[in-house]
């Protein structure tokens, strides 16, 4: 059969398997039902329910979403779900029945979350993606892609709802953690180095992953940062800001899409056929797989109220260029109802089921349907991911503050207290879309610590102080005994978007763990936890402030999913780290970096604003958004691409290799850093635009390259950076881009607030 014979073109496979399906089977392709469900495990041995069983007889599965995933969400422990190998077996048994009992044989796609990892319980944990962002390691974040396709495809994942190309405009959002940070253009080379990574040289391939860019788009914007609000949006920004990285994504040749919950202009973006259709397949020309989130079908008639009913919602949504429904409860209940009453055109239905069967043949799941359990053992968790991970959480953290040099600390630092409610939780450093862990897995601060002074563990003292939330005040007492008893404090403090995984609680009074049926849930940041306000969460700021009565070095490790407004420990800390959510090495790469095995060479991708009440404070607005308030002035705490390090770096003057270029010509920027200091060094070298007159009023400056080098003392480097019509254009009257002659100025620097400029002037054509 043409359909099965591996020689023919996927075009004409796809064509023939099409013709033969039934209606029932052509609707079973376009629904995604939930995979932990479909399956039991008891001591290690897994039984497929009847429901499946019936499913695939009666139509057929197209995929399946999460049949790896662990997490509280699913129910999937550490105790009933699945290793590595026993995936990977599960994978290959629900795979062999849906081939083996369905009409036409056809696979199923099995669907994953691997936003920091593959979220699956053996998965190795990297650090979030604002972590990875603050990397600036575009290099670097390709290799772990490439292992986290690894991993995932070694158990049978062959398509991942990642990378998060969210532009974030409010990081009171919950979901900021997932997001790379505020500036298109780095959310875009990191969105190409994802499709790349991930997706390999071919997909077909055992360490390949079709990509699924999300949540398209605007979602980063809604109002008041809370998650799947309404943004207020016009086209202009739209196609400058928030479509960039997913154009940049699609270009790279990313297989899937996921439209976002919210609404822009009135329009949700399930059934937004000007995103869809118009930008997304006529203009970008993507011919792959759209795919829902969960549920956001069901919002169009009950949240967004667009539609009457499922049916209708159903109906709308694959007119408007959906082609599979997370979940699928809505596409596999009215679909074929809409058919039968003539609501929906068969035609219609064929293009999102040819998308769908394009995709599993390109991926190669008819001619390799079954994975390796032996290569699942050996590839998941390897060691050198472990490594990696390790590496990233390093390039990640971003040294805000450094008064006198206290870090790295010397050996003459004496004795050292750990304090804070992030300390030694290690739930509390792996962020949101985390599977279980076991402890010994997880290095905390503490761990990393203790581990540098194995041969002095007299030195370290521990005391968790306080929670993330809530006023309990018990830990007060142990915490400044502690500290009192230390010559320097470290302070892990912050937040959590640790969900609720049974490890119970740790006893204030003791710092013992006290493991109970009531654990203790200290999340304030993830999926549907946007905050009102940016400062610590409970009574940290207080402890904080009793501690640092004691007189002692105080040394302030935020770990966290969005930004901290908190100038008081600005002021009074003598260091300052920001680790973001580091993964499962954070707490060993804190420690190479307090110690100076580690120079810090992490820069921030999220202006870090004095007091909430900035916001919005993303370094590029418009020049007119004003200039202070009553109370303060507009520039953030920490501005976009700041980052301090262990040695010091000098810029020569930028040097242009010509002063003036006709719109469509290209010329080079170039500047010398040399590390002036006595360390080795990371530095994260930026390079800005900003149009001085234009048509439509424009950013003060714009991100249109970067560079991280890595320079010996005394070492310098020439970084150059091209500069054309990419660089110089913008969105113009007509929605298209245009490069308008004139003045534009060139910033080269450490950060956005920190740079030399130089002229170019751009003549007519």
């Amino acid at each position: 059969m043409t359909y099965k014979d591996k020689t023919k073109s996927i075009a004409d496979r796809t064509e023939h398997l099409l013709s033969l399906m039934t209606p029932e089977e052509k609707v079973g392709q376009l629904a995604q039902p939930f995979g932990w469900q479909i399956y039991e495990q008891h001591e290690g041995r897994i039984t497929l329910t009847e429901d499946f069983k019936e499913k695939v007889k009666q139509g057929g599965i197209g995929s399946l979403y999460g049949v790896l995933r662990a997490d509280p969400w699913t129910g999937v422990t550490l105790d009933n779900g699945l290793s590595a190998r026993q995936g990977a077996e599960a994978v290959n048994q629900i795979q062999r029945y849906a081939v083996e009992h369905s009409r036409l044989g056809i696979p199923i796609l099995f669907g994953e979350e691997c936003s920091h990892g593959h979220m699956a319980i053996d998965g190795t944990v990297f650090p979030v993606p604002l972590s990875l962002g603050s990397t600036w390691n575009v290099d670097l974040y390709y290799e772990m892609c490439r292992t986290v396709a690894r991993e995932t495809r070694a158990q049978g994942g062959a398509v991942t709802y990642s990378p998060v190309l969210d532009v974030v405009r409010d990081p009171r959002w919950g979901r900021t953690e997932e997001c790379f940070g505020e500036d298109p253009y780095l959310i875009g080379e990191f969105a190409v180095a994802a499709v790349q990574g991930l997706q390999g040289e071919r997909l077909d391939q055992e360490d390949s992953v079709a990509v699924t860019l999300k949540h398209f788009v605007g979602y980063g914007s809604s109002e008041g940062g809370r998650n799947a609000g309404p943004v207020h949006m016009g086209w202009r920004e739209l196609r400058e800001v928030d479509l960039y990285p997913f154009r940049k994504g699609v270009e790279a040749g990313a297989c899937s899409i996921m439209p976002a919950y919210n609404e822009i202009d009135g329009i949700p973006c399930t059934v937004n056929t000007e995103l869809l259709e118009g930008v997304l397949r006529k203009e970008w020309g993507f011919d792959g797989m759209v795919i829902t989130d969960c549920g956001a079908i069901d919002m169009l008639a009950s949240g967004h109220d667009v539609a009457e009913n499922g049916l209708d919602a159903a109906v709308q949504a694959l007119v408007a260029g959906i082609d599979m429904e997370m979940s699928g409860e809505m596409f596999g209940q009215y679909l074929l109802q809409a058919l039968a009453e003539g609501k929906l055109a068969p035609a219609v239905l064929d293009q999102a089921v040819r998308r769908v069967l394009n995709l599993k043949f390109t991926l190669g799941l008819f001619d390799h349907p079954y994975v390796d359990p032996d290569r699942a053992e050996k590839v998941i968790g390897a060691e050198q991911h472990i490594r990696l991970a390790r590496q990233l959480a390093a390039e990640g953290i971003v040294l805000l503050k450094n008064e006198e040099g206290i870090l790295p600390l010397s050996g003459s630092r004496g004795r050292i207290a750990v304090i804070g409610p992030n300390a030694d939780q290690a739930y509390n450093q792996l962020g949101d879309y985390t599977s279980p862990q076991p402890r010994s897995k997880v290095a905390t601060v503490l761990d990393g610590i203790r581990r540098k002074l194995a041969d002095e563990p007299d030195r370290v003292f521990y005391a968790p102080g306080c929670r993330i939330k809530g006023d309990d005040r018990a830990g007060f007492e142990l915490a400044l005994a502690v500290a009192a008893q230390a010559d320097t404090v470290v302070m892990v403090m912050g937040g959590s978007s640790a969900r609720d995984f049974g490890e119970g609680t740790i006893d204030l009074r003791t710092g013992a763990s006290n493991v109970s049926d009531h654990s203790w849930n200290d999340m304030d940041c993830g999926e549907g936890i946007d905050r009102m306000t940016l400062g610590l969460a409970g009574v940290q700021l207080e402890l904080l402030q009793e501690i640092h009565k004691l007189g002692k070095k105080l040394i302030v490790i935020y770990m966290n999913g969005r930004p901290i407004a908190e100038p008081w420990v600005g002021e009074h800390a003598d260091a300052i780290l920001e680790a973001w959510y580091p993964g499962q090495e954070g707490g060993r790469a804190i420690a190479d970096i307090i110690f100076g095995d580690v120079n810090p060479s992490g820069r921030l991708t999220l202006s870090i604003p004095k007091h909430v009440g900035q916001l919005p404070v993303y370094y590029n607005g418009k020049r007119s958004r004003g200039k202070r308030y009553l109370e303060e002035d507009l520039q953030p705490q920490y501005p976009f691409g700041y980052g301090l390090s262990y040695t010091s770096f000098h810029y020569s003057e930028p040097k242009l290799s010509a002063a003036s270029m006709r719109a469509g010509e290209t010329v080079t920027l170039t500047v010398n850093v040399t590390n002036t200091g006595d360390r080795e060094g990371a530095e994260v070298v930026q390079f800005y635009v900003s149009d001085t007159v234009s048509s439509m009023t424009r950013p003060v400056k714009e991100l249109k390259g970067f560079s991280k080098i890595a320079l010996q003392p005394g070492e310098t480097k020439t970084v150059t950076f091209s500069v054309g019509a990419e660089q110089l254009q913008y969105i113009g009257r007509d929605l298209t881009p245009v490069v308008e002659p004139g003045q534009f100025k060139l910033h080269v620097g450490r950060h956005v607030n920190d740079t030399q400029a130089v002229d170019l002037w751009v003549r007519e054509v």
